[in-house]
């Protein structure tokens, strides 16, 4: 399994994981609590319960570099671009943008 922290500014908004079943998203509890707590995405809106898809959420998959500057991610970290949860991890600490993802435990931090 990989997890990731999922954070809107400098807030942990919730926790992004991989596992065998698909990818699963879930707010985190203290964030829901929070009077300030709004969703990351319009297709991820604020629920007590996870999200779970069989493929990488698009709005994840949307912060993923494109293009060259992909090529260049892959080379440098060796990478597979198949591997989006990889590539999510590794290329999305500073996203344009209030989202940013963090590996968790040093999960496929490069």
């Amino acid at each position: 399994m990989r997890k990731a922290e999922v954070r809107i500014g400098h807030t942990t908004a919730g926790w992004l994981t991989q596992n065998e079943d698909g990818y699963h998203f879930a707010y985190d509890a203290d964030y829901m609590k929070s009077p300030n707590a709004e969703a990351i995405s319009l297709t991820l809106p604020l629920k007590n319960t996870p999200f779970v898809s069989n493929v990488l959420f698009p709005f994840f998959d949307g912060l993923i570099p494109e293009g060259w500057l992909l090529d260049i991610a892959e080379k440098s970290w060796k990478l597979n671009s198949r591997d989006r949860m990889g590539l999510l991890m590794t290329c999305c600490h500073d996203c344009i943008g209030a989202v940013s993802v963090f590996p968790v435990n040093g999960e496929d931090e490069q």
